[in-house]
């Protein structure tokens, strides 16, 4: 198995520099990650310093809460895919979805899928928020709305992956869309356990170490 290409490289702290950025990419580069996943303000460098290797450039919307307006996000998201996402990874609007405002929900995906096109599109549920049965309504929402990923976790609420929620979205997600782990995920045994359960993707911060098996 060829772990690292599971890896989306991530760094997304408030405080991260150029320095950082720099870092993290020269890091994908040494061990050939399927992404460096980002804050929107760093799509364009990142872009540039992975232009011509493969690796993807990834970046979340609406995040770590989700919980702004929908033009913003499509926006943002917007924005991201004219300076070089790959991939986008948006938060659903969580309060939308313990309303029973599946529809809004639905048409939010929907709408930045679109400004996506042919990008991936990787739908955060934060499930640690959720009951199981709005993860399974959370999983069809995105997939109706065209989404490529369903995700657990920004890593910044309450809790990240765990293996039952993996379980659970790859089980409504069949073989129709990927699921990405993210959110405490420290070692490598953490991202083997989580492939096992179904994962396609890992998101991580400790990505060097997790393949260097420290």
């Amino acid at each position: 198995m060829e772990l690292n290409k599971y890896i989306d490289h991530t760094l997304l702290k408030p405080e991260t520099t150029k320095k950082d950025i720099f870092k993290i990419c020269l890091e994908a580069k040494k061990y050939n990650f399927a992404s460096v996943c980002v804050n929107s303000s760093f799509a364009k460098i990142v872009h540039e310093l992975l232009e011509d290797t493969g690796i993807k450039t990834c970046v979340v919307v609406g995040f770590p809460l989700g919980a702004m307006s929908r033009k913003a996000k499509v926006y943002e998201a917007k924005v991201a895919v004219e300076d070089g996402a790959d991939e986008i990874d948006m938060v659903i609007n969580i309060g939308l979805l313990l309303n029973g405002k599946s529809e809004e929900v639905y048409e939010e995906i929907k709408e930045i899928k679109e400004v996506c096109g042919d990008r991936v599109l990787k739908v955060i549920l934060e499930t640690c928020l959720l009951e199981d049965l709005q993860i399974i309504e959370a999983c069809q929402l995105a997939e109706k709305a065209g989404a490529d990923f369903v995700k657990t976790s920004t890593g910044f609420s309450e809790e990240g992956a765990t293996l039952a929620d993996v379980r659970l979205m790859r089980h409504t997600a069949g073989d129709r869309m990927g699921v990405k782990a993210s959110g405490g995920i420290r070692t490598r045994e953490d991202a083997l356990a989580m492939i096992e359960a179904g994962a396609d993707r890992i998101g991580a911060s400790r990505s060097v170490e997790i393949v260097l098996g420290e």
